[in-house]
């Protein structure tokens, strides 16, 4: 009777397991605030920080017109909103610098007879110069600039020539998309793969092991050694710089090969950047696996982690099409700072001078890192 009794399913006996299993979930504090914490994350960052449409892009504008027609054009490339004039130089090779190091999204130059040959109306050349690194942040933005050409200084063309402004365009507007002028996503995409990845696995990769040694009881061994933590941090991290560099040479193989991603810059001075960043990482997944209790802990937080950097990095959408409290996450970031890096050696050819602006946030972030994690492994051996 008893037998057959507890063949049938039982409403009891399955509350008394679900009882059980949602008490030990909220017991477990860090699992529980990751299922909400995710969601939360992704409605905020999708909602608001996304947007494919920047506007406001930084542009340097150089000119020696100071006629009304040259002014009438400032005003009219501000307006569309697409533009914001940071700078007005006269000397071209300095804009030409802002372009390169990434300071400014585009450069116009502006005859210094462009007035006076539109009042003769010989249809004078407007020059502009986009950092086309990111096609999808220019895009836009040059789209909006040959719209407005018709229209954009009609009001000012005097007597006959004003009649010009709705039919013909009164100036040419000619458009140097630089670094990647067929405006090929790969050139994009592909070499912010190389952080996204090295991100994904440095960090997970740490983390796990290291909360893997301690679930299997094998770091207790360490404390009846005269190791220090400082020698057992950089031991267990030098294997997997050696892994990054390898999973580097795969990606950047695999860029040139099959993507034919340019190499403009220096190679070494890529290499050497990129285990400032490799390092970085490490820091993060070592801190991570100081406070995750097992490995399940320790793979929710390297998602935390990597969710906003591939969304507020400037990977997948334009960064600077983001609000300004997102910029503001997405700069404390070393991947942010990174794809800089990266695009900028392989398309643009930078120098190390050039990157060093990206480069000391990355150098803090390590400090930082490190710091924590030394101490925080400190306070586990304890």
């Amino acid at each position: 009777m008893s037998a057959a009794w507890s063949s049938h399913f039982s409403w009891a006996r399955m509350l008394a397991v679900f009882i059980k299993e949602f008490q030990q979930m909220m017991r477990d504090r860090l699992t529980f605030g990751m299922a909400v914490g995710v969601p939360i994350l992704q409605l905020v960052l999708f909602g608001y920080a996304i947007n494919t449409d920047p506007k406001g892009l930084p542009t340097a504008i150089v000119s020696t017109d100071s006629g009304p027609m040259a002014r009438g054009l400032l005003a009219a490339l501000q307006n569309t909103g697409y533009f914001r004039v940071d700078h007005v130089l006269t000397n071209e090779r300095e804009a030409e610098a802002l372009v390169e190091t990434g300071e400014v999204q585009f450069m116009v130059v502006i005859p210094g007879d462009f007035s006076h040959r539109l009042m003769r109306g010989e249809k004078p050349a407007l020059l502009v110069s986009a950092d086309a690194t990111d096609p999808s942040a220019s895009g836009n933005a040059i789209a909006a600039l040959n719209a407005l050409v018709p229209q954009a200084i009609a009001h000012d063309l005097p007597g006959a020539l004003r009649g010009l402004g709705g039919v013909a365009p009164s100036f040419e507007v000619r458009v140097h998309k630089r670094y990647n002028p067929e405006g090929l996503s790969r050139y994009n995409i592909v070499p912010g793969l190389v952080g996204t990845i090295l991100t994904m696995t440095m960090v997970m990769l740490t983390s796990l092991a290291m909360t893997r040694e301690r679930e299997r009881g094998t770091m207790e061994n360490l404390l009846a050694t005269p190791v220090r933590p400082s020698e057992v941090m950089v031991g267990k991290i030098l294997p997997y710089v050696v892994m990054g560099y390898v999973q580097l040479g795969v990606i950047l193989g695999a860029a040139f090969v099959l993507f034919e991603v340019p190499m403009v810059g220096s190679m070494p001075l890529l290499l050497a950047l990129i285990g400032v960043f490799i390092v970085a990482n490490l820091g993060v997944g070592f801190t991570f696996s100081t406070i995750a209790k097992n490995q399940l802990q320790a793979m929710q937080m390297t998602f935390f982690f990597f969710l906003p950097s591939i969304l507020l990095s400037g990977f997948m959408f334009p960064f600077r099409a983001m609000p300004q409290w997102a910029q503001y996450i997405g700069q404390i970031l070393p991947l942010t700072h990174f794809l800089r890096i990266v695009r900028g050696i392989l398309l643009k050819g930078n120098t190390f001078t050039q990157l060093w602006p990206e480069l000391w946030p990355m150098l803090l972030f390590l400090l930082v890192a490190g710091t924590v994690a030394l101490k925080r492994y400190r306070q586990t051996l304890d």
